[in-house]
């Protein structure tokens, strides 16, 4: 066998090799975290006067963060993540700067740690991690990530609907990647899954929870031609309310223009035919 062809069936034997390995770390998940799932539990009340420690050792309530006029972006997640948290919290921040509306003031920003182990110290350096990030000044006061015992997260997990578990050969928390987006009241809105957040979706989540107090009247006119679609984690249009529109233009169109249109071109028609009726009845005469 000539060199040249050895060196093929080396690079041939090795890659089929590497392929075998990587099928099996592409195996499904373990059977400890199968079952976790998120079930879904739209228009929930919240438990807001559940007990936490906010990022500088305050004792606060849930119920701290949730107020009259700003709906609330709500996530699970802990500092000690080695990457989807980090990768959903970047994805977040990247899709919030692209909004006009600014933590603090159109809306707040919530983490509650999953690690009843997690200290305020180290949540306080998450929060300046991300708000940094954030990059907008003067918002800082409407990022909140908190941490808590571990009978107050797990109620508060369960009220969301999230499912996660701790593994302990690995030391790590599974978890899903999702967002919770609640009324300014506390009533789950909203859920938004993966580490892809677009601008649009976040902004007509938040329209949405938000029941009409932040938004231009545009917003509220594009999220009722829109509805959320999970699968694809966006807002799609809706042909049904699209069609809804388009009726509701030609009804209006009609009404406002061509009906009084119509009539005063008939009134213009009657005025000119008798005219024209009194100048043949005087040329007669």
């Amino acid at each position: 066998m000539k060199p040249f062809q050895f060196f093929i069936l080396t690079l041939l034997i090795w890659s089929s090799s590497m392929m075998t390995v990587q099928a099996e770390r592409m195996e499904k998940a373990p059977k400890s975290i199968e079952s976790l799932d998120v079930v879904e539990h739209l228009e929930s009340q919240l438990p807001l006067g559940l007990e936490f420690q906010d990022s500088s050792g305050k004792q606060v309530k849930l119920e701290d963060y949730f107020k009259k006029d700003r709906p609330v972006i709500l996530s699970l997640n802990y500092s000690n993540c080695p990457m989807l948290c980090s990768l959903q919290l970047t994805a977040l921040v990247r899709g919030l700067k692209e909004l006009e509306w600014s933590a603090g003031k159109q809306y707040e920003f919530l983490s509650v740690s999953i690690d009843p182990k997690e200290t305020y110290q180290r949540a306080n350096l998450t929060k300046q991690k991300y708000f940094k990030e954030y990059n907008r000044a003067g918002t800082a006061d409407g990022w909140h990530f908190l941490c808590g015992k571990q009978a107050a997260i797990t109620k508060l997990a369960e009220s969301m609907g999230v499912q996660y578990k701790y593994i302990e050969e690995r030391q790590e928390y599974a978890h899903p990647a999702v967002l919770l987006v609640c009324t300014p009241d506390g009533k789950i809105s909203r859920y938004l899954y993966g580490v892809n957040f677009p601008e649009q979706t976040l902004k007509l989540a938040l329209v949405e929870a938000s029941e009409g107090k932040i938004g231009t009247t545009i917003d509220r006119f594009l999220l009722f031609c829109f509805h959320y679609d999970a699968d694809s984690g966006r807002y799609a249009p809706t042909a049904r309310n699209i069609m809804k529109i388009g009726g509701f233009a030609t009804v209006f169109i009609l009404t406002v223009v061509l009906i009084p249109y119509w009539r005063g071109r008939k009134g213009r028609q009657d005025l000119e035919a008798a005219a024209n009726q009194t100048m043949e009845t005087t040329e007669g005469s």
